[in-house]
């Protein structure tokens, strides 16, 4: 449905005043402001950049250059989430917390860890990360006992299957419904095992057990998910839901990516996680201001 202006930039999306997100001892207000989560790959078969930054030196530049264009953290990830060649929880370590260890003592940014192994999460926290980043939904049992003993943040992630299972062909009885539940779940559990609000983030799971239309009404459904009170973290960056809907290439949609990070800031995410941080943050920068003056007019340039 078309929606004017004056809708689109209504701050009515769930959040209150002084919404405040904490990573680490870092501590963010994203009332109106979203945050830029850099993406940083240690795979050498991501489904975007295909093992581009797998050098560890280009690795560590790439890390260089999120920072220099505004990412407010980094998330590092040693498993793609689609199906692939077997990946050991060995292996993953081995991939993920040299490079935590690295990015920790380079740069002055909170580090999120991209694992649904709660091994994995544990050596990464001590490594210097402050959030886990699962995108299972929490399968593992010993997963939040883990992020709560070490004071971690946690994204809850919406998923029908698991990850690097595929799921061509998804149904549900309410895709918008079935998933407020399911992280209305999870993050309940993240509460319950004693995570503060303000350290638990919830996404919808674009692209994992969905179809592109799926995707699409999901981010569209934004302001009811940001209605759960958490801060939404909104996973579109050249997300195969955007290049198939544009009908391109997936590194030809990056004004598509952009697009979808307007539309969803509006509609009440928070956190952005991002290949092009420099876009991003420019993204989030005007959009925080057109929010804060809808609802303030007495920040607007000239007025007060």
């Amino acid at each position: 449905m078309w929606r004017s202006a004056d809708e689109l930039f209504r701050p009515s999306t769930g959040y209150g005043e002084n919404v405040i997100l904490e990573l680490g001892s870092a501590r963010f207000d994203v009332s109106y402001r979203a945050l830029v989560m850099g993406i940083l790959n240690r795979t050498p078969d991501s489904f975007y950049d295909n093992g581009q930054y797998w050098e560890f030196d280009d690795f560590l530049r790439k890390a260089e250059r999120l920072v220099e264009d505004g990412a407010d953290f980094l998330d590092v990830g040693g498993v793609k989430a689609g199906p692939g060649d077997e990946v050991t929880e060995q292996q993953e370590l081995e991939r993920v917390v040299p490079a935590i260890e690295a990015l920790s003592a380079r740069f002055d940014v909170p580090l999120s860890i991209d694992t649904w192994r709660s091994s994995v999460l544990r050596s990464c926290l001590e490594a210097g990360a402050s959030l886990g980043n699962d995108i299972s939904g929490f399968a593992d049992p010993d997963y939040l006992p883990v992020a709560a003993e070490l004071g971690a943040s946690v994204v809850a992630t919406h998923i029908r299957l698991a990850p690097r299972v595929p799921d061509p062909d998804p149904i549900y009885s309410d895709l918008v419904a079935d998933v407020v539940n399911f992280l209305t779940d999870r993050a309940g559990s993240a509460e319950a095992a004693g995570i503060p609000k303000q350290r638990i983030i919830v996404d919808a799971g674009l692209d994992l057990g969905k179809i592109k239309m799926m995707s699409w009404e999901l981010l569209h459904s934004s302001a009811p998910l940001a209605s759960l009170g958490y801060p939404l973290l909104l996973s579109a960056s050249n997300k195969r839901f955007l290049f198939e809907l544009l009908e391109t290439d997936r590194h030809d949609i990056e004004a598509g990516t952009m697009a979808a990070h307007s539309l969803g800031i509006s509609l009440g995410c928070r956190v952005l996680r991002a290949h092009d941080a420099k876009a991003a943050r420019r993204t989030a920068d005007v959009i925080a201001h057109l929010l804060q003056i809808r609802a303030e007019p007495s920040t607007a340039p000239g007025m007060g």
